[in-house]
């Protein structure tokens, strides 16, 4: 009679089976969570948390955790410089976006003047809003590089082919900078963009040859223009020191000679009035002293008292040569 009433109490009860089967799950699916949920932020990137597709939070670099199946945790890197290339791609890119797929036709822009240039440049930006590069526009790579496309032909065709190949490179750097820049805020994009460059620009290939000859008759130009400044450098002040030379003597002459004609006027009053005072030894005077400024002078001198009245006075001529006869 004791073992039918074993029997029953060794039998398993279908709700408490259930239970049990539960509370497995419940532990296994908890485990997994606990095992697979862990993700791991790195330090140059933030993380956007997402709970069943809509924006939750942000979070900071480190160990995050994320509920399996129903959190996502999307890492975007805030303090990384990125960059998109137009017209080139550089091996081993790190950022997916970064390369151009079709760099032949990207580079190929028609110039203001109708003429064709390749034009390969290089876009920098940073993530600064990560919700806002998530949710606010679709593909924001996809988005920023056609602006970029879209901003840098429109630039080109207001400029010269001439322009754009020689001394219009900041301007348009400067230029397109400024217009992608407010686009990308226009259109949420959560991106600030760094720099914009232009990389070698250069005509086609067709024309490569006919362009370096005028590129080298422009240099050839330049150097003549630099070689006649450099000659007019050297002579216009050398000229003009001259003149200043010139106009200095002048005036130093005019100087010396007004003084000298202000002293001889001077010289001639005081003598005036000595002469009226003693008029016989004023005259005595002067004579003796142009006597002595002539005298030394002459070669020869022949003195002859004018008071003999008698003697003829006369001045002995030295004989002249005589012509020679022939015999």
């Amino acid at each position: 009679m004791q073992r039918p009433m074993v029997a029953e109490s060794l039998q398993i009860k279908p709700v408490r089976l259930l239970l049990g089967l539960i509370a497995c799950v419940g532990l296994a699916v908890m485990f997994f969570t606990l095992l697979f949920g862990f993700t791991s932020v790195p330090a140059n990137s933030v993380g956007v948390k997402t709970r069943f597709g809509a924006y939750h939070d942000i979070v900071n670099p480190g160990l995050a955790y994320a509920i399996p199946y129903i959190d996502e945790i999307y890492i975007v890197p805030t303090q990384r410089l990125l960059k998109l290339e137009f017209g080139f791609t550089s091996p081993n890119a790190t950022n997916i976006y970064q390369g151009d797929v079709e760099p032949a036709e990207t580079e190929t822009m028609i110039t203001g003047d109708l003429n064709t240039a390749l034009v390969p440049w290089v876009v920098q930006y940073r993530v600064t809003d990560p919700k806002m590069y998530l949710f606010g526009a679709r593909e924001p790579e996809k988005t920023l590089r056609d602006l970029s496309e879209s901003v840098m032909r429109e630039v080109i065709g207001d400029r010269t082919v001439d322009e754009v190949l020689t001394i219009g490179r900041h301007d348009i750097e400067t230029s397109t900078l400024k217009r992608l820049a407010d686009l990308c805020s226009q259109y949420g994009l959560g991106i600030q963009i760094q720099q914009v460059q232009l990389a070698t620009v250069r005509p086609p290939p067709v024309v490569q040859a006919a362009f370096n000859e005028v590129n080298q008759a422009q240099q050839e130009k330049q150097t003549a223009i630099n070689q006649a400044w450099a000659v007019y450098n050297d002579a216009v002040p050398n000229a003009r020191g001259k003149a200043k030379e010139r106009e200095k003597q002048a005036e130093a002459y005019a100087f010396r000679r007004v003084n000298e004609a202000r002293g001889e006027a001077q010289k001639f009053s005081l003598l005036l009035a000595e002469y009226r005072k003693a008029p016989e030894v004023t005259r005595r005077r002067l004579y003796l002293e142009a006597m002595q400024a002539i005298l030394p002078g002459l070669q020869k001198k022949i003195i002859i008292d004018d008071s003999l009245k008698s003697i003829l006075q006369t001045l002995p001529l030295l004989p002249t040569e005589q012509p020679k006869t022939s015999p």
